[in-house]
């Protein structure tokens, strides 16, 4: 266990992210105060956890980062320019303290562990957005190199990937209404079954069938209220998710997409996304429906092209299954097909995910999306973990259980690039395998335009149905504002007038 004692509550995320970057096995404790102050969560430390200080004074923050209580290692102190990092190259200075504290935690636990961690030591989960800020301010490629090396040791490879990225991202939302325009995402909450790393909002569609139309009535109230409140603005996208949206019937498509038409302005939208995921919720009469209802984008999603590992994470499809809904998708006239693949999955090694690259270039899709196995709180992976009742694997309960590596990443990369894919987005999350990322790759015009929107946070997005979170975005000082509805689907449609209410305040409309 790596146990940290900070003297006050304050960047306590960073720290942790950090810690936990570096020792993805271990459990990582904070505990405000010295030693002896807080019994409770000290009873369970044993002499061989590493024990780690930060402490703040009113001139300096001091770290310590030892193996065992008894190491006699002394405080660097950076009021001192002892270690120091600082940020403006003024030794000792505090003006960005957080920055500081982050450069100087990364440069110890790298001595120590002999580790260089991909993003550096960069916590957040949307780390080309610094490079998409300098090229807002007309820095060339080298000065935002040489901006995320010092500041934040990211590797040259991370760094050539935030600056392709952020270039493209700015091409492609050229055309996009910041400022009177909106996104629209609508929530479907129902899924065939639950796959094993899933924390997102799902219920069994085989249980909860008789609901739906149900839950499509207060969808339209939503809408409705879309109509009112948002009148006169501009729609640029749509991005129908779940769950899976594709549980729902041909005619409840009909029924949600055709009332989006008659009640929102849709003649300037330039992406409608229905995420269509799962092949064993894929029919041609549903991809028919999707088509008449103006639907420019979908997913059908592998995951991996490894029958052993479906069955093992929870979906009820194979690669058959898989490859014949690709093919019907395209002959139904779907010009612009994601598919998503995940890297680190139980037992899979380097071979399984060339293997799946090459079985995926054979469908050749319009877009990929590489994801890094991540651990989410919620869902069944975790519990299961949290238990160690994973046969043959080590049990320790954590990410590193499923190993996404440096070698998967760039066979999947030089994949996607193999097919004429270039990456055009990216983001992280917490407990990421291999501290690595997320990344879309998309044939030039065939690019996820909400999937840009939603991570830099540009333009407002307003969300419909059970667990979704509405973010308002002030232009003016870039300043964001959310609410949420319910995640539970009975309390969702029992409070639906709440939910409204909700936007109503957070718009004043």
């Amino acid at each position: 266990m790596q146990v940290i004692y900070i003297s006050e509550d304050k960047f306590q995320y960073d720290i942790h992210s950090l810690f936990k970057a570096f020792y993805p096995t271990d459990t990582v404790r904070m505990i405000i105060g010295k030693p002896g102050d807080n019994p409770e969560k000290e009873k369970d430390i044993s002499e061989g956890d590493e024990i780690s200080f930060v402490e703040y004074t009113e001139n300096s923050i001091k770290v310590k980062v030892s193996e065992n209580l008894s190491d006699e290692k002394e405080f660097l102190d950076i009021s001192k320019g002892e270690g120091s990092v600082s940020t403006d190259g003024s030794k000792g200075s505090l003006d960005n303290s957080k920055n500081t504290l982050k450069k100087l935690l990364y440069t110890l636990l790298s001595e120590k562990t002999g580790k260089k961690l991909p993003w550096g030591n960069l916590t957040g989960i949307r780390p080309t957005r610094i490079a998409m800020n300098l090229v807002d301010k007309d820095r060339s490629d080298e000065e935002i190199a040489d901006y995320m090396k010092s500041m934040y040791f990211v590797s040259d490879e991370k760094i050539d990937l935030s600056i392709r990225i952020a270039r493209r991202e700015k091409e492609i939302l050229k055309d996009i209404d910041y400022e009177n325009g909106y996104s629209l995402y609508i929530g479907i909450p129902f899924c065939p079954t639950t796959c094993l790393y899933c924390s997102f909002t799902s219920y069994p569609i085989g249980a909860y069938k008789n609901i739906v139309d149900d839950y499509l009535t207060c969808l339209e109230k939503e809408i409705d209220y879309v109509a009112e409140a948002f009148a006169g603005k501009t729609l640029d996208t749509i991005y129908i998710g779940g769950g899976t949206p594709t549980t729902l019937l041909p005619h409840q498509i009909d029924r949600l997409l055709g009332y989006v038409h008659e009640k929102l302005d849709t003649s300037k939208v330039k992406e409608l996304t229905v995420e269509s995921g799962r092949p064993d919720s894929i029919t041609r009469e549903k991809l028919q429906a999707m088509k008449r209802q103006g639907c420019t984008r979908i997913s059908v999603n592998p995951q991996t092209m490894r029958d052993e590992t479906l069955k093992l994470i929870g979906r009820q499809h194979n690669v058959a299954q898989l490859i014949e809904s690709f093919h019907m998708a395209r002959e139904e006239g779907f010009d612009n097909i994601n598919m998503d693949i995940i890297l680190g999955l139980p037992g899979e090694t380097a071979d399984d995910v060339r293997y799946t690259m090459d079985e995926i270039k054979k469908l050749d899709p319009d877009d990929l999306t590489v994801h890094s196995l991540a651990i989410k709180r919620g869902s069944r992976l975790a519990e299961i973990l949290k238990e160690k009742e994973i046969r043959g694997f080590s049990g320790k309960g954590d990410v590193a259980d499923f190993n996404n590596t440096e070698e998967m990443m760039r066979i999947a990369a030089s994949g996607a690039h193999d097919m004429g894919l270039e990456p055009y987005y990216l983001y992280r999350q917490k407990n990421i395998s291999g501290n690595f990322e997320n990344t879309g790759y998309a044939r030039k015009g065939k690019a996820g335009i909400y999937n840009i929107l939603i991570n830099e946070e540009v333009q407002s997005i307003v969300a419909l149905g059970a667990g979704t979170v509405t973010k308002r975005v002030f232009g003016y000082d870039g300043r964001i504002e959310r609410c949420d509805n319910v995640k539970d689907v009975k309390l969702y449609m029992d409070q639906i007038e709440d939910m409204i209410n909700r936007k109503r305040e957070l718009f004043n409309v």
